[in-house]
């Protein structure tokens, strides 16, 4: 005789004792690939306990922001808008720009902004584990990340210059 199986689902106390701290080294590696592998770390669906209305993701640390790579001529002809509220307000920026700019992790941070669940509360404290530094140093050496090579998992991840 078989045994019922039960559905687990972890409670916000559980979630916190799983999370992992993940570094990733972005040099190289292609934007929309490492924003799809870093929102499904944030979410926690890589778990076998994912819990959809639960914080039980990991906490992921990018070094090297400013070295991402775009394919084609993203990096040139795709601009990003947005609009300031007064009249004839419309900015735009692309994403050489931004890289080149005070704050080149944002790039990266608004492209896992926009894989994750929209306008939810839940996706805003998913996106506070997510830290993203310009060059190789960081803070986090405390917590013993864990390296994951992006290139290893999938040659196209990683592209030269």
């Amino acid at each position: 005789m078989a045994t019922a199986q039960a559905t687990i689902s972890l409670t916000p106390s559980q979630a916190a004792k799983v999370k992992k701290w993940i570094l990733i080294d972005a040099d190289g590696v292609v934007l929309g690939r490492l924003a799809a592998f870093v929102a499904l770390r944030l979410k926690g669906k890589h778990r076998t306990n994912f819990t959809p209305h639960v914080d039980c993701g990991d906490n992921v640390v990018v070094v090297n922001a400013e070295k991402v790579r775009l394919t084609g001529r993203k990096m040139t002809d795709g601009v990003f808008y947005w609009h300031t509220g007064y009249a004839g307000g419309i900015k735009e920026r692309s994403p050489k720009e931004t890289l080149g700019r005070k704050n080149p992790g944002a790039l990266i941070v608004r492209a896992v902004e926009r894989m994750m669940k929209k306008d939810s509360p839940l996706a805003r404290k998913q996106m506070k584990n997510l830290k993203v530094y310009a060059g190789t140093a960081h803070p986090h050496e405390a917590q013993n990340p864990q390296s994951v090579d992006l290139s290893k998992l999938n040659p196209k991840n990683k592209r030269s210059a």
